[in-house]
């Protein structure tokens, strides 16, 4: 965990829900912030080890966990496991108070996220849809960008307490928009990760010293937050960190569902989904994703 300082507001009562690689930083930094966590995790192991590292307490169901609740974070899988601890009588809807709101940081559908935004309504609840960008790094150093999609009203409240593990939180607008939002991000990601392993490659084959390469020209337009971060490691052909491939076909996956549905033509983000799933079938599936590098 990083040594960040935090923004003085009012401790508030909240609960994290799915306690993963994002999850667990991420709710400890609502822990060091000072408000009040209560934690839920499929695997209670984990809960119980986030406990012994931050405090707080651990509750067997998400209904449990949020009883008390202003606001509910959750950062799970995919949508049927955001469904799984939402919805259902043991689900947090249940369990939250009227008017608590509901910040889901999953990257998942716009689907999903204006099915649920409707079902808070209909329940007197508040629901934003939150996806963030920055890894696992940006988790542990509470510096993620948190794209929303929401009530102005809901977002407006949310946001001082989310400043504890970001360093951004946006409202782009209405339900669904922050998953939309992050599938822009993925769409930029997977074209500048293709064209970066593609000239490493090209570079290296011309017998250049590609470290000195990309000091050089990290200086000028060709400059990226991925080659500042991986340039050098798919130079040392280091992989084993960062963002996972499984992941990045999942998220790309959406993409392309929503790129049906709008009419998006994305020719080079469906051929990169492809160069991923070579990937995976070279044994990469919890690579980093700059591990495109290696089907080259």
């Amino acid at each position: 965990m990083s040594n960040r300082t935090y923004e003085p507001i009012p401790s508030r009562r909240v609960a994290f829900l799915g306690l993963g690689v994002m999850g667990h930083p991420m709710a400890g930094h609502l822990a060091r912030a000072g408000h009040q966590v209560t934690v839920y995790n499929r695997t209670v192991a984990r809960a119980e080890a986030w406990v012994k590292d931050y405090g707080g307490a651990s509750a067997a169901t998400p209904a449990e966990a949020v009883r008390g609740a202003e606001f509910v974070f959750c950062c799970v899988g995919n949508d049927d496991d955001l469904r799984s601890v939402v919805l259902g009588e043991t689900g947090a809807f249940a369990g939250m108070a009227p008017g608590a709101v509901f910040v889901d940081h999953t990257t998942a559908s716009a689907e999903v996220a204006r099915e649920l935004a409707a079902e808070a309504q209909r329940l007197g609840l508040q629901f934003v849809d939150a996806p963030v960008s920055g890894g696992q790094a940006g988790a542990v150093n509470g510096a993620l960008t948190v794209m929303c999609g929401g009530d102005a009203a809901a977002f407006d409240a949310m946001r001082p307490v989310a400043m504890a593990f970001s360093r951004a939180v946006t409202l782009l607008g209405g339900a669904g928009a922050g998953q939309l939002a992050k599938m822009v991000n993925q769409i930029c990601i997977a074209g500048i990760v293709q064209g970066l392993s593609e000239a490493v490659r090209f570079g290296q084959r011309a017998g250049l010293d590609m470290n000195a390469v990309l000091d050089v020209i990290g200086k000028g337009a060709a400059q990226s937050w991925q080659m500042d971060n991986r340039g050098k490691t798919m130079v040392e052909d280091k992989f084993d960190f960062g963002f996972a491939v499984d992941w990045m076909r999942k998220d790309l996956g959406l993409v392309l569902d929503e790129a049906r549905r709008n009419g998006a033509r994305l020719p080079l983000t469906a051929l990169v989904d492809q160069f991923y799933a070579d990937v995976q079938a070279l044994g990469g599936n919890r690579w980093d994703t700059s591990s495109l590098i290696k089907r080259l």
